[in-house]
């Protein structure tokens, strides 16, 4: 994906599944439920079992998708991204070698930050958009709301303690789109591996987000 339609599809989607799975067909399955259920943005981490092959086997799947990456740390882990031919990439925090590279490459890169300082910060840097990470801990909505605004020209994406509850009013307070990692895995469903339990997750999650089917076409 160009940077340059990253904001464009990301506004239509709404909201990325952040997948972290410790076993590669556990990954792939969580992948294709929330798939199913109509979302068209998802992540898998870089620390999740073998994570190049997954988003390989995912690309080659889920053609309507678009799989990127997240929890990237290095350089090194970069480079392997780059070369699974991701989609975009998010980290956890700001590192402007990291966001040159990706930059460089054309690739949507998402850092991860908490206060206007490190927000601008990673914007200025070339950022494609902005992990609000962890939303929650400075007040949620609220606190996107409140960023509107000084820096409201940037594209902000909460993550870390986003749900089914308080999703709808962080796109209302200004967020571009959400991440959502626990809320759509429930623990029961993924103990019994209920595929079907979580593409309806993700169905409800795309109902109250107003994403009809229509506007899940990429």
């Amino acid at each position: 994906m160009k940077i340059q339609s990253w904001l464009t599809v990301v506004r239509q989607q709404r909201a990325i599944a952040v997948i972290r799975a410790s076993d590669f067909e556990l990954g792939r399955q969580m992948a294709k439920a929330v798939a199913a259920g109509g979302m068209k943005l998802i992540e898998i981490t870089w620390d999740s079992d073998r994570p190049a092959k997954l988003i390989h086997q995912l690309q080659s799947e889920l053609p309507d998708c678009t799989i990127g990456t997240g929890t990237v740390l290095t350089l090194e882990q970069l480079q392997g991204a780059i070369a699974a031919k991701v989609a975009f990439v998010f980290t956890p925090h700001i590192n402007v070698d990291l966001i040159r590279m990706a930059v460089d490459r054309d690739i949507p890169i998402i850092p991860g930050a908490l206060t206007p300082t490190e927000i601008v910060t990673a914007w200025q840097a070339g950022a494609s958009s902005v992990k609000v990470f962890p939303v929650q801990a400075l007040g949620g909505a609220n606190y996107i709301r409140s960023l509107q605004a000084p820096i409201g020209q940037i594209p902000l994406i909460p993550t870390g303690g986003v749900t089914f509850e308080n999703a709808p009013a962080l796109i209302e307070a200004g967020a571009v789109a959400i991440g959502l990692a626990g809320s759509l895995f429930p623990q029961q469903a993924m103990q019994s591996q209920n595929w079907e339990a979580v593409t309806q997750q993700a169905k409800t999650l795309m109902k109250l987000l107003n994403i009809s089917p229509m506007r899940n076409v990429i």
